[in-house]
């Protein structure tokens, strides 16, 4: 999943993943960004689950063998 970064203009970082919507964190660096954006959209994608809402997101994060 792609994710975007840019640093604002008072210093923050934003991560922003865009096919999610909803997906986006700051952080004090870009490091902590892109930590913060993950974790949401994966709480995104399990709360989805959990409430029987379509996920195709998790088509390219797992796959089932046959």
């Amino acid at each position: 999943m792609k994710i975007e970064v840019e640093q604002e203009l008072d210093g923050r970082w934003i991560a922003d993943a865009p096919e999610i919507p909803g997906g986006l964190a700051y952080g004090e660096s870009k490091e902590e960004a892109i930590s913060k954006v993950e974790t949401l959209v994966l709480r995104i994608l399990a709360d989805r689950l959990e409430n029987g809402e379509p996920a195709p997101e998790l088509d390219k994060i797992f796959t089932v063998a046959a």
